[in-house]
């Protein structure tokens, strides 16, 4: 499973949300946490439908989006987000 974090470099919620989700990868051996700058990725952060940062979304393995979170997600949700998409 993925966890895509869409961010921008100033953006203080961002770096929480970066804790969050090491914490989570650390915790859940088949996540994988991959980040896309919503400046550099303007592209794909049009076509995943990001209208704030952080947004984090968990793709499970069939690429399918199981859960999104606009704002810092708490560990728990993105836990229970990881379990939905095992």
């Amino acid at each position: 499973m993925e966890l895509h974090l869409y961010a921008s470099a100033f953006c203080e919620p961002c770096m929480q949300t970066r804790g969050v989700l090491a914490e989570a990868e650390r915790l859940v051996p088949d996540a994988t946490v991959r980040e896309f700058d919503v400046v550099r990725n303007e592209e794909r952060a049009q076509a995943a439908g990001i209208r704030s940062t952080p947004t984090v979304i968990v793709m499970n393995a069939a690429g399918d989006e199981v859960f999104r979170a606009e704002g810092v997600p708490s560990l728990a949700q993105v836990l229970v987000a990881a379990a939905k998409a095992v």
